[in-house]
């Protein structure tokens, strides 16, 4: 049984940092690109970043390129999203997502595992 399990998330004031992880089980973690996508409240879900099965190529949206950063942990099944200098903006439910073939195809994958998500709320 495939399972993706998102922590981390909670309020945060603006400025701050945070730190997500997601714990999967159930599937080849190590052979699969991972990525993680977030929907704010009333907008549809987008894209934030992707890393590849080894963990040394990543991709960022241009909204949070250079505050966010992917990494995992393949021998813990495990990817992490670090956020810093958060903004009301980066408020949001954040999910992991698993997908096959190459890291660059995050917007269409042939299919995908997903996580239920956390809530990230950054607010004074």
């Amino acid at each position: 049984q495939v399972q993706l399990v998102e922590s981390g998330g909670g309020l945060v004031q603006p400025g701050g940092s945070l730190r997500l992880s997601c714990a999967t089980s159930g599937f080849a973690f190590s052979t699969y690109s991972m990525k993680w996508s977030r929907q704010p409240p009333g907008k549809e879900r987008e894209w934030v970043g992707s890393i590849s099965p080894g963990g040394g190529y990543t991709a960022y949206a241009d909204s949070v390129k250079g505050r966010f950063s992917i990494s995992r942990d393949n021998a813990k099944n495990t990817v992490y999203l670090q956020m810093n200098s958060l903004k009301p903006e980066d408020t949001a439910v954040y999910y992991c997502v698993a997908y096959p073939g190459p890291t660059s195809a995050y917007k269409n994958p042939p299919y995908d595992y997903r996580g239920q998500g956390t809530q990230v709320s950054v607010s004074s």
